[in-house]
């Protein structure tokens, strides 16, 4: 029964080297450490290792499995900001926001078709708007899911003049599953963002960028001065990339 409390001490201390290794990135890139967000990634974890990080101070969790996120979420706190992260099927945004009320956000919407259904989910459950993420496809790996770049306008403009009842908040992408993700991959993304907040009129400031995993969120906050959230995977006995 030692192990599991051993492991959860060790994603705690795990977690402040993190925070530890964000603070420096943010001081070589010039940026400001209260706009960058840290979203631990708890996806096949348990409940109690959560709630450890959560003891310590944590408060941004995220799910990539809805089944998942509905059977943790009212398990602990309310005040936890939930992320969904990558590519949700329409037909599970009636479970994902009815099984949890308070979700913060969506990072991967990658088609009108979910943005539609999420719309739609969201008016019928009269619960507050839910600020969404266009996921871009930005190696241009076939097994990733993702819009093409050359897309991102069109989904963005459609969200914002269509979907009344979603908040288009800005992009995300995900890295290579291996780590080797390169400058190119995060400057296409800012170059994305620059075209649709030029389409949307809208200030960069408000249109948040979601990259960088365990292994390369580093060089995701050197290439990137603007509101960035990075992705920190837990693991039983350390952050994946420690």
């Amino acid at each position: 029964m030692a192990a599991p409390v051993a492991a959860e001490g060790a994603v705690v201390s795990a977690f402040r080297s993190v925070m530890m290794r964000v603070q420096h990135a943010a001081e070589r890139s010039n940026s400001q450490l209260d706009r960058i967000r840290v979203v631990a990634v708890s996806k096949t974890k348990p409940v109690s290792m959560i709630r450890q990080l959560y003891d310590a101070g944590h408060r941004c969790f995220g799910e990539n499995y809805v089944q998942e996120i509905v059977e943790k979420a009212p398990q602990l706190p309310q005040d936890i900001e939930w992320h969904f992260i990558g590519h949700l099927q329409s037909n599970k945004a009636k479970t994902l926001l009815g099984g949890v009320p308070h979700l913060a956000m969506v990072e991967g919407v990658d088609n009108q078709k979910v943005a539609n259904h999420l719309d739609r989910v969201v008016s019928t459950l009269r619960r507050n708007p839910l600020k969404i993420l266009v996921q871009v496809n930005t190696s241009g790996e076939a097994s990733k899911s993702g819009i093409d770049p050359s897309n991102c306008v069109e989904l963005a403009k459609h969200v914002k003049s269509c979907c009344p009842n979603l908040v288009f908040s800005g992009l995300m992408t995900i890295g290579r599953p291996d780590y080797t993700s390169t400058p190119e991959n995060f400057q296409c993304l800012s170059k994305c963002r620059t075209d649709v907040c030029e389409a949307l009129e809208m200030d960069e400031e408000q249109c948040e960028l979601s990259m960088g995993m365990s292994r390369d969120f580093e060089l995701a906050l050197i290439k990137e001065e603007l509101t960035t959230t990075i992705e920190m995977a837990m693991g039983f006995f350390d952050i994946n990339g420690l």
